[in-house]
């Protein structure tokens, strides 16, 4: 397979306003539970209904698997579908199909098959659903053959996964006797559980914390709305990298449809970032900013500029947003500030092994970093001699989302395989180029045509 390498240059001022790509996390949550809210409407309808859906690959997949079903109907026979490398989808529709009547193969790419569903299945299966795995046991693909569920109570690791236990609840409504689920061990990504708590919740469910680490849901099944899903908070945290980075001292990011007090777990980038040189305010009513705003279609702004406030050392625990890791430690080391970031788990069974991804490519740019029990992230300020090789992405998005920005601190950074950030974010490359970056060109454009196969 040819890998195409592309050259990014940075511009000396940093002068932007950004209409962020909208979060694919709630988009994938509304998708799911406007499907299990649906009676008798037509499906494309249905999903008209989610306004500013995101058109992301991840979001893309999930609506065409959901299409086929559709097509399929009431025909018998049996339905493969292949999600790519896309682990929310495996995740979700591994619950969804279930409890949907039919008989389905769930498959994806040869990394995907290498990502544990165990822990999932064996809650499934536990509530009497019948999934067989189709190759090696704990892995996809698998045989799902969908029915009722009568529910009940179930126990989960939370360590692994957050997806596992928000596909879980996801279904948890529309089982007969409401779900009750208890994690074991520590819970992982919980800002996640919370937003799909709270999602259910805003389509009409009964679902909430017991205690620390249960979660109740009655059977009230999900009501049928329209919803209109917030901006990407993961999304701004490349933005907020770039100011940290930049040498322009009166850089000026303003990015559109962030909401203050915003249920997404990686909403935290502002504080993390209060203390790596960027300040964050979200914009007064001024008829300036309304004008913008409605240009862009959302209502409200947030305004990123550099600070004075810079922390000599940087020790945090990810266990809550494990997403942000990327950005965080491309940030750190290239500003040279020593840190060590716990939490980082999860990391493992991304996309790619992130924790050892980026030891690796940090290795490019000169920057020695160090994995510690097999879980942390380190880094005493250790300085090698760099080979600007073009960066590896493995099929990853966060790694050429995060690794873009050091543009701003090296001469230029290559990277390999760039249009990888369509899973989350389509239009980064456009955005980069509007503001001066020199970045790939003749990219292909994505649009909301991509919402609705």
């Amino acid at each position: 397979m040819t890998t195409t390498i592309y050259e990014i240059k940075a511009p000396a001022t940093l002068r932007a306003t950004i209409k962020l790509p909208a979060s694919k996390s709630i988009s994938n949550r509304a998708i799911l539970m406007t499907a299990l809210a649906r009676r008798n409407d037509d499906w494309n309808e249905a999903v008209r209904r989610l306004e500013n859906l995101s058109d992301c690959d991840d979001t893309a997949v999930l609506l065409r698997a959901l299409a086929s079903l559709e097509e399929r109907g009431t025909r018998c026979e049996e339905l493969v579908i292949d999600i790519g490398a896309t682990g929310t989808a495996m995740r979700f529709l591994t619950a969804f199909l279930a409890v949907s009547e039919g008989e389905y193969v769930l498959t994806g790419s040869e990394r995907m098959k290498r990502r544990p569903i165990g822990p999932l299945v064996e809650a499934l299966r536990h509530l009497g659903a019948d999934i067989r795995y189709e190759g090696e046991e704990g892995f996809p693909p698998l045989r799902i053959v969908g029915q009722s569920l009568d529910g009940g109570q179930v126990e989960i690791s939370g360590e692994l996964s957050s997806q596992f236990v928000s596909a879980l609840l996801m279904i948890a409504p529309t089982l007969r006797n409401g779900l009750e689920i208890k994690m074991m061990g520590d819970i992982v990504s919980r800002p996640y559980i919370d937003l799909t708590l709270w999602m259910m919740r805003e389509f009409g469910a009964d679902a909430d914390w017991t205690s620390g680490d249960t979660i109740r849901v009655k059977p009230s099944g999900y009501q049928q709305r329209s919803y209109r899903i917030e901006n990407d908070w993961s999304a701004a945290s490349y933005w907020y990298e770039m100011v940290a980075l930049t040498d322009d001292e009166d850089a000026e990011i303003r990015l559109f449809g962030l909401n203050d007090y915003s249920k997404q777990g990686d909403a935290a980038v502002r504080y993390i970032f209060s203390m790596l040189g960027v300040k964050t305010e979200f914009c007064s009513r001024s008829e300036e900013c309304e004008a913008k705003s409605e240009e862009c279609g959302v209502r409200s702004e947030v305004v990123l500029r550099k600070s004075n406030r810079v922390a000599p050392r940087f020790d945090y625990d990810f266990t809550n947003s494990p997403d942000l890791v990327q950005t965080v430690v491309c940030t750190c080391a290239t500003k040279g500030i020593p840190f060590h970031f716990r939490g980082l788990k999860s990391l493992k069974i991304k996309e790619t092994n992130r924790l050892e991804a980026l030891v690796s490519e940090l290795k490019k740019v000169g920057i020695a970093i160090r994995l510690e029990n097999d879980s942390e992230l380190v880094w005493d300020g250790k300085r090698i001699e760099p080979t600007f090789e073009a960066i590896d992405t493995y099929d990853d998005h966060r790694m050429a989302l995060s690794f873009a920005p050091l543009a701003l601190k090296f001469p230029s950074i290559s990277i390999k395989n760039p249009l990888v950030v369509t899973k989350s974010y389509p239009t980064f490359w456009q955005d980069l180029q509007k503001i001066g970056f020199q970045a790939p060109p003749n990219l292909p454009q994505k649009g909301k045509e991509h919402n609705i196969p």
